[in-house]
């Protein structure tokens, strides 16, 4: 199994593996170049330097423990009142993890950079529908679509996210079923229409239904687990990291 991409020695600036062709050197001031390996590493280089991003100072927790964000556009703050139109950030996702189910405020958008899955929950057919992705595709889930993101592979996983108007610590960033069966259980409580709207969604959301197609997601992940890699996408994935190695200076 590839080092996790943070193991590296914290604030670190030189690192021996320098972005292909020198790409870091002589940038302008204010200029940031990202090199996403195939090993799950995320180097970033400036004016001052390069070095590989890790949690003690770049990266936030994101959803779940041991999953990783770093913020490119908006910041964990981001939200209706609080705008940057979108957030866009880097994940990295742990080896053969997944993240908890939910749903978010806004759409979603992520690019994945390895072998992965996401679980969505399709309301008309009302069942779980798991979609396997390779490097290179983006997925767009739509606003309250109930899913969860998994690293189907044994390495780190590094993505590209985006949300439209919330960031990671808004309370409609990611609702999952135990958030969504809170929120049923207090509106129940209160008199009016059992469907309530969140003080910044639009739309009025039925949290027991959105409740009930999360515990369908969790479900099928515990009965069927994180599905493996194949044969051939870990031969992909090695001559990746091969192709990497062969444009890194020599």
């Amino acid at each position: 199994m590839a080092a996790r991409p943070y193991d590296r020695t914290p604030g670190a600036r030189e690192i021996p593996d320098e972005l292909p062709d020198h790409a870091g050197r002589g940038l302008p001031g204010g200029v940031e170049l990202y090199h996403l390996r195939p090993d799950g590493g995320i180097v970033l280089a400036d004016r001052e330097g390069s070095r590989e991003l890790g949690p003690e100072r770049e990266f936030l927790r994101f959803i779940d423990d041991g999953q990783f964000a770093h913020y490119l556009v908006g910041d964990a703050g981001t939200s209706p009142e609080r705008p940057s139109n979108a957030t866009v950030k880097l994940g990295v996702v742990g080896p053969r993890s997944a993240f908890t189910p939910h749903a978010h405020g806004g759409e979603h958008f992520v690019l994945s950079l390895g072998h992965a899955a996401c679980g969505l929950h399709d309301p008309d057919r009302g069942r779980v529908t798991e979609v396997p992705l390779t490097p290179g595709m983006l997925i767009r889930i739509p606003e309250m679509m109930p899913h969860s993101f998994v690293n189907r592979g044994r390495s780190p996983l590094t993505i590209l996210a985006a949300n439209t108007g919330y960031g990671i610590d808004h309370e409609d960033y990611a609702i999952t079923a135990a958030e969504a069966e809170h929120r049923a259980t207090a509106n129940a409580a209160r008199p009016g229409p059992a469907g309530r709207t969140s003080p910044t969604l639009t739309t009025a959301t039925d949290y027991r239904t959105l409740a009930a197609a999360l515990r369908d997601i969790e479900r099928a992940q515990r009965v069927h687990g994180i599905a493996g890699t194949t044969v051939r996408e870990r031969l992909a994935a090695r001559l990746r990291r091969m192709a990497t190695a062969l444009e890194a200076p020599r």
